[in-house]
């Protein structure tokens, strides 16, 4: 066996490719360059990690990751509950600062109660990151309301590289009849974008 053939000197020439299309079965120590990223990454065996001393210029955008969601969900507690619109983003970085766009759609309330008013926040995983809607449709009458979208930017560090989920909550602070989210199978929408930090 050659000396060449003993230390496997072509493996340690990076490989060039893109953050969707590495290597199908990377060996433990192969190293790709990233023309999306403009990152280096090293598979360890399990998975594959940046380096970090090759990090983008700061608010690159590394991924983008978008869900919708339209089924109609109703309540009336004071509870906070799902709203079933949900997304789920792994950092390339702990650095990273993810941006989370929210479109809450078809909000309403029914015309049962004088007081139904309508409560949303964001959360990533079980922490609340922002109560984006306290009292819409209060002081509304007993009239069907129908708010249509509610919208939300927010910019997070969640300072970690491995997966997190973002989703929103909706609930009638004042406990009484129901109030809607995805109202005739309106679409709500999420998108994640992790930005280099």
């Amino acid at each position: 066996m050659g000396i060449s053939s003993a230390l496997n000197l072509g493996s340690l020439t990076p490989g060039v490719c893109t953050s969707s299309s590495r290597p199908a079965s990377p060996y433990e120590g192969q190293l790709v360059y990233e023309t999306d990223t403009d990152m280096l990454a090293i598979y360890n065996g399990t998975a594959w990690r940046y380096i970090a001393a090759t990090t983008p210029t700061q608010g690159t955008v590394l991924q983008v990751v978008n869900a919708t969601y339209s089924t109609q969900l109703g309540s009336s507690s004071s509870t906070p509950a799902d709203t079933g619109l949900t997304a789920t983003i792994t950092p390339k970085s702990s650095s990273s600062k993810i941006l989370v766009n929210v479109c809450q759609n078809g909000c309403y309330k029914n015309n049962l109660n004088a007081e139904n008013r309508m409560a949303l926040r964001l959360l990533r995983d079980s922490t609340v990151l922002s109560n984006f809607s306290g009292g819409l449709f209060l002081y509304t009458g007993t009239a069907i309301n129908l708010g249509a979208a509610i919208s939300t930017t927010y910019l997070d560090s969640p300072a970690t590289a491995s997966a997190v989920t973002y989703k929103t909550q909706y609930w009638n602070p004042n406990n009484t009849n129901g109030v809607n989210v995805q109202t005739d199978s309106a679409v709500s929408m999420i998108t994640l974008m992790e930005l280099a930090g």
